[in-house]
C-alpha cells in the first residue's frame, strides 16, 4: 500500500475501498510492487530472478528482483510497433529453458499493411501512433499486420535482432488485435489473435480504401463483399472452414514450434496442405485476448471478449484430434448472435445447419451489465471485457482451496473474481465470487515464483501482488516531510515513525530512497535528514518490511525552489462542447511556469482517449497524440452511442507536472426502425429487438440497418420486401442530424408483387383508367404514396403489370378521403371492368360502408357483402383480400396488420384467374404497401 504524503495531507493511491467492506478476502493483502511504468501489458519472471515487464509502445523492461525500483531497458521496438487502441506490444515470453536458450518471444501489432515496412502508420521510436484521417481509425481504417517474433537476449542484453516467426493477423481496425503467447508442457507454443474486425457495425469487409484491404474472400482485395457470400470482417474467425482460400489466423489459437514457426507434427490438421491450417487448434473466437492452460495439462482456457453481450470462459483441449469452433461471429455465449443472424451470410447460416454440436459452448460466460453472482460490487454499468485468466497452482501460498483455483479480471469493471476447483478438478461456476475489486484496469494475471497472483494494471502503470498470511500482517508506511517546500538548499527532516504493523510484537525495519533512483539504498533509520538542492518536485520513499518480510512503502512529496507547479490551460475546446462524428475537434492551449512566463511549445503534450460510456466511462487509451503543439485537430471517430473524447493537455517544468482534460461529448440523433407488419426483430446497431425501436445513435455514425428474411407474426410467415429508405436487407446508414424512421416492409409468403411506393416511383403499374400519380404518403409519414383521381361516375384503376393470380391474397394500406371517397383493392381483373373488389366506401355519419363486390361491366355491381365500421378520422386502414377456389374473404386490420378482423366473406366462381390493381372514385385515396401473393 503506497501513501503520498503532501503538506501534511496523506492520500490513498491504492488501498481498502471505501467504508467497511474490504476490497480482497480477509487475510490477503496488496501490494503495488512496481508502478511508474508506461501502460503495462504482461510481466514475465526469469529463472535468475529478474522480472520483464512489456509496456504497450513496444519497450521491454528489466526489474533486478522484485525490491528494484529503477528498470533497465531491455528491449525498445517502437518503430516496429503500432501503438493504438487495442494495437501495440502485447504478450512476451521466455523460452523454457531461459538462459540456456536465449529467447524472448514477442507478440506485437507490427505497424503495416501487408507487404509493407515499418514505420507504415506512425513514426519511428514513438510511443503512440494515431491513424491519420483520412483513412480514419474507424472509418476505413489504418490496416496493419502482427508479428510474432523471437529475439535472442545474450549476456542480459538484445542483440537488436528479430526472427520473425508469423506475420499474419491482417487487422482493418484498431480492435481485437493480437493477445497471448503460452508454453505447453511439451515445448509447444500457444498463440492467439483476435479478428482485426470493427466494434462500431457488423464487418463482414464490406469496408475499405481499397475496399476489402486484407484481402477476404470471394474476390480479394478492391472486391465488394456483400451477403451472403462474404468471408471478411469478423468471419475471418471462421475461415477455417473454406478451403478454396489461404487460411488466415484472426480469431484462432495456433499451436507451434517456437524455433520454426511451424504447426506441431501432431496437431489435429497438420496433413492440410494449408500452413495456417496445420498450425489452428481452435477458432471462432472475437478477442481471445487471454488465455492459459491449466497446470499439468494441455487444457487451453480462453478468455474472450465479447460484443454487445456476453463474455466468455472457453475450454478447448489443445493437442487432442479435436479443432473447436467458439462460434463467432455467428454465436456468442450460448446463443445465436442475432445481429448476424439477420444477416443470412452462408458462413453462419452452414454452421447452423450443421447443429448447436458443431461449436462449442462455452464452460463459463457472463452477460454485460449485471453483477456477475451476488455481489454487486463489480456490476457492468462501466461496460464489460474479459481481460486477464491464470491458475492457481497446486502448491501456491493461498489456503488449500485455491489450489487449482481459476481467476479472471475484467479491465472494464476494475475487478478479478476467483472460480474454485470442483471435485473434478475443473473450475466450478458456481464457486465464482470476487477476489480483488477496484483493481484498475488489469490486463495479464500470473501466478509469481513465490505461489501468489500478480496482476498488470494497465492504465494505473502498476504491477501488483496479492499476497496472504494467515497470522501475519502487512506493515502500514507512514512517512512526514517538514518542511514540505522552500528555497534550495532546503533542509527536510524525515519521520517514518508514524508507520505501524497490526501484529503485537511485530518489528520494523526502515530503508530509504531519497534521489529517486529506485534504490533503497539511502538510509536505514526511522528518522533522518536530507538537503535538497535541485530545483523541482522531489519524491522520497520509505520501505517499511516486519519479521516475515512483507513490505509497505510510503511517499512523501517535496517541493524544492517555487512552490508552485505550472499550469496547463486549454482554451479549446470549451467545456460542455458536443460534436458529430467526424467533426474536427480543434485544441489549443499553453502552459505557463510559477511566475506566469509562457512555457514553449516542446513542454506540452496533447492526448485524446475514446471512452465508451453505457453509463459510466471505461477508456479506449492512445487514440491521439501531438507532442510539442500549441494547437491542432482531431476528427472525432465514430463509435457507438453514448461515447466521449477526452482530450487532454500536460505541461512538465522543473520536474512538475500539470494537465487539464476537456471532455467533447459526442451528439445523438433518436432512430426509429420499425416494420410493416410491426413486431419483426430487427437489428439496428448492436440491438436485436421487435419492432418498434426508438433509441438514440452518435451523429453522422455508421449504423447497420438488418432485417431478417422471414418473419412470421400473427401466425402469418412474411417474407422481406424493402427497407423505406430503399437500403438492401442489411445495409449500412449515415446517422442523420434530425430524427428518422426507417421501416422493413414485409410480404406473406409467396409473393408475387409488392410496392411500398417509398421510392418516389410507380414501376409496375399500368393504369387503366383515371389519372394516377405519386403523392406525399398519408398521415404526414415520411416517404411516398400511389394516388388515383377519376371522373364522377367513373371507376379508376392500377394494375399491376403482369401480375396474374387465381389464388392468393392482396393487401394495401390506405386512407380514405372524405366526402365521398372510396378506396379498394381488386383482384381476378380482366379488364378495368370485370373484377372482384374489396372496398371501403361512403361515408355515413360516423361509420364507413364496405363492399365486397363483383363488377360485371359497364355501370353493373354485384354486390357479394357488405357492412359498416366505424369510422376514425385520418387513420389507416389495411385492406385485405383472399381468394381460394370460389371462396372471397374480406378482412381489415387497424394495426399495420398485426390483427385482421374479417369483414365478410361470399362464394363466386364468375372470374378465375385475372390481375391485381387498386380502385378510387371522386377523390385522391393515397395507397401504399400494396403486395399479392399466390399462385
Amino acid at each position: 500500500m503506497r501513501r503520498w504524503a503532501v503538506s501534511g495531507v496523506v492520500f490513498l493511491v491504492f488501498g481498502l475501498a471505501v467504508g467497511c467492506t474490504r476490497n480482497i478476502p480477509e487475510g490477503f493483502n496488496q501490494y503495488v510492487v512496481y508502478d511508474r511504468l508506461n501502460r503495462p501489458t504482461d510481466i514475465v519472471f526469469a529463472p535468475d530472478g529478474k522480472v520483464l515487464v512489456a509496456e504497450k509502445p513496444g519497450v521491454v523492461k528489466e526489474f533486478d528482483n522484485l525490491l528494484d525500483d529503477s528498470p533497465t531497458v531491455l528491449v525498445d521496438i517502437r518503430t516496429n510497433v503500432i501503438d493504438q487502441a487495442d494495437r501495440g506490444l502485447l504478450d512476451i515470453e521466455l523460452a523454457p529453458g531461459f538462459p540456456a536458450d536465449p529467447s524472448l518471444y514477442v507478440l506485437y501489432t507490427h505497424d503495416a499493411p501487408p507487404g509493407e515496412v515499418a514505420p507504415f502508420w506512425g513514426q519511428p521510436g514513438v510511443d503512440v501512433d494515431p491513424c491519420p484521417t483520412p483513412p480514419g481509425p474507424t472509418d476505413d481504417g489504418c490496416v496493419v499486420t502482427a508479428r510474432l517474433s523471437r529475439l535472442p537476449i545474450v549476456n542480459g542484453v538484445w542483440t537488436g535482432e528479430e526472427q520473425v516467426l508469423i506475420q499474419d493477423w491482417c487487422q482493418q481496425y484498431p480492435s481485437h488485435s493480437i493477445g497471448t503467447m503460452v508454453f505447453g508442457p511439451d515445448g509447444s507454443l500457444y498463440v492467439g489473435g483476435g479478428d482485426g474486425a470493427s466494434w462500431t457495425f457488423r464487418d463482414y469487409g464490406q469496408r475499405g480504401d481499397p475496399l476489402n484491404p486484407c484481402g477476404d474472400p470471394p474476390g480479394g482485395v478492391g472486391a465488394s463483399l456483400h451477403p451472403p457470400t462474404a468471408e471478411g470482417g469478423s468471419l475471418r474467425s471462421q475461415d477455417v472452414r473454406t478451403t478454396g482460400d489461404p487460411t488466415g489466423l484472426n480469431g484462432t489459437i495456433i499451436r507451434i514450434d517456437p524455433t520454426t514457426g511451424d504447426a506441431m507434427p501432431d496437431n489435429p490438421m497438420a496433413s492440410s496442405p494449408d500452413p495456417n491450417t496445420r498450425r489452428i487448434v481452435a477458432y471462432g473466437m472475437r478477442n481471445p485476448f487471454r488465455f492459459t492452460l491449466r497446470p499439468g495439462t494441455n487444457e487451453l482456457w480462453i478468455g474472450d471478449v465479447g460484443e454487445s453481450a456476453w463474455e466468455e470462459i472457453n475450454r478447448s483441449v489443445g493437442n487432442d484430434a479435436v479443432v473447436d469452433n467458439f462460434g463467432w461471429p455467428c454465436y456468442q455465449g450460448t446463443p445465436r448472435m442475432p445481429t448476424w443472424d439477420n444477416l443470412d451470410l452462408t458462413m453462419c447460416e452452414s454452421l447452423y445447419a450443421a447443429g448447436p454440436s458443431a461449436v462449442t459452448a462455452p464452460w463459463f460466460a457472463y452477460q454485460h451489465g449485471p453483477p456477475i453472482g451476488t455481489d454487486s460490487r463489480c456490476d457492468g454499468k462501466d461496460g464489460s471485457s474479459i481481460t486477464g485468466v491464470t491458475f492457481a497452482p497446486a502448491d501456491s501460498s493461498y489456503p488449500d482451496d485455491y489450489d487449482g483455483a481459476l481467476f479472471f479480471g475484467d479491465a472494464s469493471r476494475s475487478c478479478i473474481w476467483v472460480m474454485k476447483a470442483g471435485s473434478d478438478g475443473l473450475p466450478d461456476p458456481t464457486t465464482v465470487k470476487p477476489f480483488v475489486v477496484a483493481g484498475g484496469t488489469p490486463v495479464k494475471l500470473a501466478f509469481g515464483p513465490g505461489g501468489e497472483l500478480w496482476y498488470v494494471d494497465h492504465y494505473g502503470g502498476r504491477i501488483v501482488r496479492i499476497g496472504y498470511a494467515s497470522t501475519n500482517h502487512p506493515p502500514q508506511a507512514a512517512v512526514t516531510a517538514t518542511p514540505t517546500s522552500g528555497e534550495p538548499p532546503l533542509a527536510v527532516s524525515l519521520d517514518a515513525r508514524g508507520s505501524t504493523d497490526p501484529d503485537p510484537g511485530d518489528e520494523l525495519t526502515y530503508a530509504w530512497d531519497l534521489d529517486d533512483d529506485g534504490m533503497f539504498d539511502d538510509g536505514s533509520t526511522p528518522q533522518l535528514s536530507h538537503t535538497f538542492t535541485e530545483e523541482g518536485f522531489q519524491i522520497v520513499r520509505v520501505r517499511v518490511s516486519d519479521l516475515a518480510g512483507d513490505t509497505d512503502i510510503g511517499l512523501a512529496g517535496v517541493t524544492v525552489g517555487d512552490p508552485t507547479a505550472p499550469t496547463a490551460v486549454i482554451e479549446t475546446p470549451e467545456g460542455g462542447t458536443t460534436a458529430a462524428v467526424g467533426d474536427t475537434i480543434s485544441f489549443s492551449g499553453f502552459g505557463v511556469d510559477p511566475d506566469g512566463n509562457l512555457l514553449p511549445p516542446e513542454a506540452m503534450t496533447w492526448s485524446a482517449d475514446l471512452l465508451h460510456c453505457p453509463d459510466s466511462c471505461h477508456r479506449h487509451g492512445d487514440w491521439f497524440t501531438a507532442p510539442g503543439v500549441l494547437n491542432g485537430s482531431w476528427p472525432l471517430p465514430d463509435h457507438g452511442f453514448s461515447a466521449a473524447l477526452e482530450v487532454k493537455l500536460t505541461v512538465v517544468w522543473q520536474g512538475h507536472t500539470a494537465s487539464s482534460t476537456r471532455r467533447i461529448d459526442y451528439r445523438s440523433t433518436d432512430l426509429t426502425v420499425t416494420s410493416d407488419p410491426i413486431g419483426v426483430e430487427v437489428s439496428a446497431g448492436d440491438t436485436t429487438a421487435a419492432t418498434p425501436i426508438t433509441m438514440p445513435f452518435s451523429t453522422n455514425g455508421q449504423v447497420t440497418l438488418t432485417a431478417p428474411a422471414t418473419a412470421t407474426i400473427g401466425g402469418i410467415d412474411y417474407i422481406f420486401s424493402s427497407w423505406s429508405d430503399g437500403g438492401a436487407r442489411s445495409h449500412e446508414i449515415t446517422v442523420p442530424a434530425d430524427p428518422a424512421l426507417y421501416t422493413a416492409s414485409y410480404v406473406p409468403v409467396g409473393l408475387s408483387f409488392a410496392d411500398a411506393f417509398d421510392d418516389g416511383d410507380s414501376t409496375g403499374w399500368t393504369v387503366a383508367s383515371g389519372n394516377w400519380a405519386i403523392c406525399p404518403a398519408p398521415n404526414g409519414a415520411p416517404g411516398f404514396a400511389f394516388c388515383g383521381q377519376v371522373p364522377v361516375g367513373d371507376i379508376g384503376v392500377a394494375l399491376a403489370d403482369g401480375v396474374t393470380l387465381t389464388d392468393g391474397v392482396v393487401e394495401a394500406t390506405t386512407v380514405p378521403a372524405e366526402n365521398g371517397g372510396k378506396a379498394g383493392v381488386i383482384t381476378r381483373v380482366q379488364d378495368a371492368e370485370h373484377y372482384y373488389g374489396l372496398r371501403l366506401d361512403d361515408k355515413t355519419g360516423d361509420e364507413l360502408g364496405w363492399r365486397l363486390q363483383r363488377r360485371d361491366g359497364g355501370t353493373v355491381t354485384t354486390i357479394l357483402a357488405s357492412g359498416s365500421i366505424p369510422d376514425v378520422p385520418d387513420i389507416t386502414y389495411r385492406l385485405r383480400l383472399t381468394m381460394s377456389g370460389d371462396q372471397l374473404i374480406a378482412e381489415l386490420s387497424t394495426d399495420d396488420g398485426q390483427t385482421y378482423t374479417e369483414l365478410g366473406r361470399a362464394t363466386d366462381t364468375t372470374y378465375t384467374t385475372g390481375g391485381i390493381g387498386l380502385e378510387t372514385r371522386l377523390r385522391t385515396n393515397p395507397f401504399d404497401s400494396v403486395f399479392a401473393s399466390g399462385s
